[in-house]
């Protein structure tokens, strides 16, 4: 079959990775990819949220499976787009509908949905510029530290975590009253603080029966030992070490059956992924936050370790045999370290000459921000490239990923020699 994948960064590059080794895979699209997915499919200048200019791909090329890898278009309902058209209903998309992505692209909507349906997260409340009196009263029953997070998506930088009641109160008046984070914070959600350690798992679902991927933990801020900025991600880990069969079996029973029978009793049609983001209290599971796609760089190390045909896996999802579908795991820990720009997260440059991926022999190269500019590869985003490693423990595995790091150039490389540090 043909297949599209939308997206640029290096989640769309692992799948492309993947579905390229598929027997089933004909032809491989990728708009707009990067220099790496150029190496296995073809690259098409569009965007994802252009609908009628992927339709018109779509028809022209004869795809007939799409995977959505970033929110944007899911929330925008690409979904909704391909199964109001006559000509698109169809094709099997991955990804939720319009409703379902919400989500993640409402954070007050993930909340009442966890409250509805019993899901264990921790207390919250939403607030406007209308009761920001109230969103003050509200902080001030609460200990530090105070979580906000903007409503909407925003680009990830949406959410702070403030140990000075003061502060917390002047940052909410910025993100309600003052536009902040735009209309995405027009709404702020306000949570209690949990004290944990994060970890993500992720769900692959044709809307009734489910499959549990490989859970994965990622280290967002720039610094190492979890200082700085917070970033799109600067390494990930898979599996993580304390989620064995047993805990995992408990964030079956108690957030993944209940989160699918929600959406079901809600009718709300979900097909794809559901990343569930934890954080492990005292050991109880409880959800920090819905995402309605893979992430990233989670999805370099939780894509290397199925050793299944994973096309044939997201197939079932459209023609209903994804029940009967054989999903294996290898027992290796894969780790994924990323080399970002200079500056990043902030202001970066753009347009630097990349060299040495040719002679990374031990790891899978995944690009995240790059492209191809006659011949030379080049830097074109803040996260650059993914380095993912495999080996029988987490310190073989990043020795491997850290050795690669040092083979790769470009002015400005930087990346986190920690990753895994608290595991």
């Amino acid at each position: 079959m043909n297949v599209l994948i939308l997206g640029s960064g290096g989640r769309e590059h692992a799948f492309a990775w993947k579905i390229s080794k598929s027997s089933l895979c004909k032809k491989l699209l990728v708009a707009p990819g990067n220099a790496g997915t150029s190496e296995l499919g073809t690259n098409v200048n569009i965007g994802v949220n252009d609908f009628e200019k992927i339709k018109e791909l779509v028809l022209e090329e004869e795809v007939m499976l799409v995977i959505v890898g970033p929110e944007d278009p899911l929330v925008n309902g690409i979904f909704d787009f391909f199964q109001a058209d006559e000509a698109l209903k169809d094709i099997i998309l991955i990804g939720p509908s319009k409703e379902g992505a919400q989500l993640e692209g409402s954070k007050e909507f993930a909340k009442q949905f966890m409250f509805r349906h019993n899901i264990p997260t921790a207390k919250y409340q939403a607030f406007t510029k209308e009761n920001l009196a109230e969103g003050y009263a509200f902080l001030e029953s609460l200990d530090a530290p105070y979580v906000l997070k903007a409503d909407g998506l925003a680009a990830g930088k949406g959410v702070l975590i403030l140990n000075d009641l003061q502060k917390a109160k002047d940052e909410l008046k910025a993100m309600v009253a003052d536009a902040k984070f735009g209309t995405a914070s027009s709404t702020v959600v306000i949570e209690e603080f949990l004290d944990g350690i994060e970890l993500s798992v992720f769900v692959l679902t044709d809307g009734e029966s489910y499959k549990i991927l490989p859970s994965a933990k990622d280290y967002k801020r720039i610094g190492e030992r979890d200082m700085g900025l917070n970033t799109g991600g600067m390494g990930a880990i898979s599996p993580v070490p304390f989620a064995d069969r047993f805990y995992i079996e408990k964030v079956e029973r108690e957030i993944i059956r209940p989160t699918i029978e929600g959406l079901q009793k809600d009718n709300i049609t979900y097909q794809g992924f559901i990343f569930i983001g934890l954080i492990n209290v005292k050991g109880e599971p409880k959800v920090i936050e819905y995402n309605v796609r893979m992430g990233d760089p989670e999805t370099e190390v939780v894509i290397p370790r199925i050793k299944s045909d994973f096309l044939n896996l997201l197939q079932g999802i459209g023609d209903g045999t994804f029940s009967e579908k054989d999903l294996e795991i290898t027992d290796e820990v894969a780790t994924t370290v990323m080399l970002v720009a200079g500056g990043y997260p902030e202001a970066y440059e753009k347009g630097k000459e990349i060299t040495g991926t040719e002679t990374v022999d031990k790891s899978i190269v995944f690009h995240a921000g790059t492209k191809n500019d006659n011949g030379t590869i080049k830097t074109n985003g803040g996260r650059v490239i993914a380095l993912t490693s495999f080996g029988e423990t987490m310190e073989k595995a990043l020795v491997k990923s850290f050795d690669s790091a040092e083979k790769i150039s470009f002015e400005g490389k930087y990346y986190r020699k920690d990753i895994g540090f608290d595991l």
